[in-house]
């Protein structure tokens, strides 16, 4: 923990990793979609017209949404092609966060049972000089920072 005066400056958002079991794929362009949201239940109790009670429901967890540049790599598109063939595979897997040096782990999410379930290709342009660049939306069921 940082003493008062000492500066703690944020972590960026370009020097990240994601790991998935068995899949040694290159690096992502864009990772996003971490997140979790709790219901709210609104209950009223006998007696007490004036106040609703707030108490918390069922988590659930976003989509995560990894973007890269296409590569010769068939990896992620063969676990894809699993989950349309009918064959759900899951995978756990990390998001890691480094320090600018890229030598030190400075923020962990860990993410459990996650399945593809949504696959976009690269858009083309004859015009165009980008990188192509695929979509792959991941469905899972737990994040955890450590």
């Amino acid at each position: 923990m940082a003493q008062t005066g000492q500066r703690v400056d944020p972590f960026r958002n370009f020097n990240f990793l994601v790991e998935l079991d068995g899949i040694a794929q290159a690096s992502f362009r864009e990772c996003s979609g971490l997140g979790s949201a709790t219901d709210v239940i609104e209950n009223r109790e006998g007696g007490d017209n004036t106040t609703v009670r707030k108490l918390p429901g069922r988590t659930s967890y976003s989509d995560i949404t990894l973007k890269w540049g296409i590569t010769p790599s068939r990896e992620l598109w063969d676990w894809r092609q699993q989950v349309v063939d009918g064959n759900v595979v899951r995978r756990n897997g990390s998001i890691v966060v480094y320090d600018l040096s890229n030598h030190t782990e400075v923020a962990r999410w860990n993410f459990v049972s996650a399945w593809p379930a949504r696959w976009e290709g690269a858009s083309f342009s004859a015009k165009g000089a980008d990188v192509a660049v695929d979509t792959l939306v991941l469905a899972h069921e737990g994040l955890l920072r450590v």
